[in-house]
């Protein structure tokens, strides 16, 4: 299994406990140096320097290291997304995942003697003093990749006699703590490889487009060159640069015996295929990641997020999205006769409450607010149907009931309010399932205040609407702002026949060892009565056979409602079949009216249909549940 934690080892060097305070005085660089020559003289040289450098980060630390990694987010078939990292874009593996070509590959050119030292090589340091002292300047520092790996974790790259002898002194602290293949991994997945990739993982996938465990010798050895200078002997950068690094390589593994010169002559020989950045690709889907980030972020915080190397599997299906998202542009150009600049579009599955597919606007390039998700609008008649369940939960309505659409006027707290119709007319008495296939405002008004709306109000907080609503007569007509995931999320329990799971964008989220961090496995309640919710499936359908929203017909049978705001500011349809329920909202940000005569009906419907005869090809035709398969509840007082 992967890992991305570190085991120490369960004791502690007592040599490296408990440092007292002293001073050692330094006499110079080349002193300091020359003192270091002799592996006895250095281990207890560094010993006593470490008595000076008892503030260093304690390495200790490291027992239950969780390097920053880059997390993954898929759609709901496994296709990715979107990689999002902080500055460190990074996938940890264990030693065991990556390819032993690169291990011998690394330590040949870095640190041949990575087995034999412990954390400081002596040879090394002898070395660099003479390439110093040649040049008259640091040139050289002799580091073990023990060294590299405590610069990496703890230290700033600045090149001093300071920092070199802070990266000695940790590095025996980290060789008492923790054994050679532990630190190895912690190297191999911390050094950068340019290009913001950060470990051989990352770094593999992006310079050959494979796993770390599949490497060739010939790859293993060009990215084992460019370490020293990742930016500048990139392959992706310098081809020549890069090849000439990894012929270094292989003459060193041959030097060393770890390979053959057949075997470094066949590697130099191989053609490289190289893979492409990878680091700061887009996401396939922008709303979709956005949803998702946005969900993310309040559920464990941006920063976990970013860092955490979780593999995030989300609702959405790239198909359908794609359908969605060319929809919503091809209807954007048929709405601007209608000055209407912005469009959003969300889909729900009802029997799972999982978003399906989410459009935020027309143009995202233009525009990243999310109107799917962030806007709120007023719904017009589109929330008529909360009032109308409530009707028929109260017992006392069904869909073929009577009601009056007559002119009838309230008073409330000193205010005179008379409803109208859209059309200014009345129609006298007539069925509910007519009044809302027709979407009469009088007859919506006047059940309102015979169910209570209060009673309307605590309807839509089940349904998960938490958008502030205040008791005003005026709300069965859409008096609240909402946003369209909130009314297709409500909408979708409709469907559902009451029964209802929390709506979300992630079915569930592992980290890179497969551990599970989250499972939104569909947990359905029923929380509405199912033969009231069943009653509004039946009178919703009339809408789209008999009603408003006839241009929203697929073939199937399917359920919604229109709306359009008195003022024009907001057009909508919103409609289900009982495997997807939908949504579709057109307007202007700054709440400009739209065009005389743009309705949610002769607008939205039709744009509905478009989506939903794609989304659902394939899809079985299903029949809504019938009233007679549940007991009407008793009427209520």
């Amino acid at each position: 299994m992967p890992t991305n934690t570190i085991s120490p080892k369960s004791q502690t060097s007592p040599a490296l406990r408990g440092f007292s305070h002293s001073v050692l005085q330094v006499a110079g660089q080349t002193a300091l140096l020359v003192a270091m020559v002799g592996s006895a003289v250095v281990a207890g040289g560094l010993l006593g320097l470490a008595i000076s450098f008892r503030n260093l980060p304690d390495v200790r630390s490291l027992r239950g290291y969780i390097p920053s990694e880059t997390t993954h987010i898929y759609d709901v078939n496994g296709t990715l997304l979107l990689s999002l990292h902080d500055e460190e874009n990074r996938e940890v593996v264990p030693l065991n995942a990556i390819s032993p070509h690169l291990i011998r590959a690394v330590i040949a050119f870095e640190d041949s003697h990575f087995y034999q030292h412990h954390g400081i090589n002596p040879v090394g340091i002898g070395r660099a003093l003479v390439t110093n002292l040649t040049a008259g300047r640091t040139m050289e520092g002799g580091s073990t990749l023990t060294m590299q790996l405590v610069k990496n974790l703890f230290l700033t790259p600045e090149r001093a006699l300071g920092r070199k002898v802070s990266e000695a002194v940790l590095a025996l602290r980290l060789e008492q703590i923790f054994d050679k293949q532990q630190i190895l991994e912690m190297y191999l997945n911390q050094v950068y490889w340019g290009h913001n990739t950060y470990g051989v993982q990352t770094a593999a996938r992006s310079y050959f487009n494979k796993p770390a465990s599949d490497l060739t010798l010939a790859e293993a050895a060009m990215m084992a060159g460019i370490i020293q200078a990742p930016e500048a002997f990139s392959p992706f950068v310098d081809f020549q640069t890069a090849k000439q690094r990894q012929g270094l390589v292989l003459e060193r593994m041959q030097e060393l015996g770890w390979i053959t010169a057949q075997e470094a002559a066949t590697a130099r020989q191989q053609e490289i295929k190289l893979g492409e950045i990878t680091s700061f690709s887009g996401s396939r889907s922008p709303y979709i990641t956005d949803t998702v980030m946005q969900e993310l972020s309040q559920r464990f915080g941006r920063e976990a997020v970013i860092k955490g190397g979780m593999r995030v599997q989300t609702t959405f299906d790239l198909k359908t999205q794609e359908i969605a998202e060319k929809v919503v542009k091809n209807a954007a150009k048929r709405l601007a006769g209608v000055r209407a600049e912005q469009m959003a579009l969300v889909a729900v599955d009802p029997r799972t409450h999982y978003i399906k597919a989410v459009v935020g606007g027309v143009d995202y390039q233009k525009s990243q607010f999310n109107r799917a998700t962030q806007a709120m609008r007023q719904p017009g008649s589109a929330f008529k149907p909360f009032v109308y369940y409530q009707a028929f939960a109260s017992g006392r309505y069904t869909p073929d009931s009577s009601i009056t659409d007559s002119p009838v006027t309230y008073r409330d707290s000193g205010e005179v309010y008379s409803p109208q119709n859209y059309d200014r007319s009345f129609s006298g008495s007539m069925s509910i399932r007519a009044a809302l296939a027709s979407s009469r405002n009088i007859p919506a008004v006047v059940l309102g205040q015979q169910v209570g709306i209060n009673k309307v109000i605590e309807t839509c907080r089940i349904l998960g609407i938490k958008s502030p609503m205040l008791p005003v007569i005026s709300l069965p007509l859409g008096a609240v702002d909402l946003t369209p995931l909130e009314i297709t999320s409500a909408y979708a329990t409709f469907a559902n026949n009451g029964w209802q799971s929390e709506t979300t964008s992630i079915v569930q989220i592992t980290d890179n060892t497969g551990h599970l961090l989250l499972d939104n496995t569909p947990r359905p309640k029923l929380v509405l009565d199912p033969w009231a919710a069943a009653a509004l499936n039946s009178a919703m359908q009339s809408v789209i056979t008999s009603g408003t929203g006839t241009g929203a017909a697929i073939g199937r049978p399917a359920a919604g409602k229109t709306g359009t705001t008195s003022s024009e500011r907001d057009i909508w349809f919103v409609g289900y079949v009982p495997q997807l329920a939908t949504a579709v909202w057109a307007g202007n940000d700054n709440y400009a009216p739209l065009g005389k005569g743009a309705t949610g009906g002769g607008m939205m419907a039709p744009i509905w249909r478009e989506f939903m005869s794609q989304a659902l090809k394939g899809v079985p035709v299903k029949s809504f549940t019938s009233m007679s398969e549940f007991t009407r509840p008793k009427p209520n007082k």
